[in-house]
């Protein structure tokens, strides 16, 4: 079985649901609203661990209920909680609203994701065995997903970085990883002319930071540069989306796994832009993703 690490956040998601979004200063009435349990990184987890890989999570969370209900989500969801710490205070928790097209808007209130320390992370990466790829986010402090980086490069881990929600990044960071997602929006804040993605921008970009470059493109799939160096569009299958929150994290976390088995880049793509497009059908971040049945019929249909 792979192993794949996390190192990244937990929230607790608190989704409502309505026809359109208020407006500044407007109010309106809502049709539903739901609790569940995300984070970029806890997301990427789960998705993983759908797949059928063994995932282990490096975390922390505050001394809270939603401290309480999130340990106990990952062992319900079997993922290792063994470098999941506890911090005095409040967890992590997003506000989410969501229109009747299944756009989003999200706020996050990262508490004890906020705590997480460097040697945090480089501890839980050293002591950890037979690590296939390492997964990281920006809903932690950037200099704990580099220290992880650092140390999983050294240990010849392939590394994932999902650069969400957008700040600079560190050369340090960018050195360490070995492939960079960033879904439209986070590409164009990368990319130094702001461009927005297309077959050019996309290879300025990665032959610009030096890294292995998939750009998620919502209902269009995903883009990316071949080994030859030229650019590739995998389609997403058409479905009519519910709930777009969390697909970027069902993408990365199936890509994860995709590469982790021996897919080439082309296949584990094909399989994460399969698993996004499920997961916009059904209400919901973690609820949404498809079973470990229905993951099992998504990669014999490869």
């Amino acid at each position: 079985m792979v192993h794949i690490v996390v190192v990244g956040s937990t929230m607790t998601d608190m989704v409502a649901y309505a026809d359109v979004i208020p407006n500044a200063g407007e109010t309106l009435v809502g049709n539903s609203f739901v609790m569940g349990f995300g984070g970029k990184g806890a997301n990427q987890a789960v998705m993983a661990k759908r797949m059928g890989a063994q995932v282990s999570m490096v975390n922390s969370v505050g001394t809270d209920l939603f401290g309480d209900s999130t340990l106990k989500n990952f062992q319900d969801q079997g993922i290792s909680t063994e470098f999941v710490s506890r911090a005095p205070g409040s967890s992590g928790i997003a506000p989410i609203w969501v229109d009747k097209n299944g756009n989003n808007r999200i706020i996050i209130i990262p508490g004890a994701n906020n705590l997480m320390t460097p040697q945090q992370a480089q501890v839980a990466v050293e002591s950890l065995k037979n690590i296939d790829i390492l997964i990281g986010q920006l809903e932690i402090p950037q200099e704990v997903t580099a220290a992880a980086f650092e140390i999983g490069k050294k240990k010849g881990i392939t590394t994932i970085l999902n650069p969400a929600p957008y700040v600079k990044l560190s050369p340090e960071l960018l050195q360490h990883t070995d492939w960079l997602i960033p879904n439209e929006s986070e590409f164009t804040q990368i990319h130094p002319q702001n461009k927005n993605p297309n077959e050019e921008s996309i290879k300025e970009l990665s032959q610009l930071i030096g890294t292995k470059l998939i750009v998620t493109l919502g209902e269009a799939g995903a883009g990316y540069i071949d080994p030859t160096g030229q650019y590739k569009q995998i389609a997403a299958p058409k479905v009519s989306a519910i709930d777009t929150t969390g697909a970027g994290d069902a993408f990365v976390g199936a890509f994860a796994y995709g590469l982790a088995v021996g897919f080439n880049e082309e296949k584990a793509i094909k399989l994460a832009c399969i698993c996004a497009s499920d997961s916009v059908t059904r209400k919901g971040t973690q609820s949404s993703y498809p079973s470990e049945v229905q993951t099992k019929a998504i990669l014999e249909s490869l």
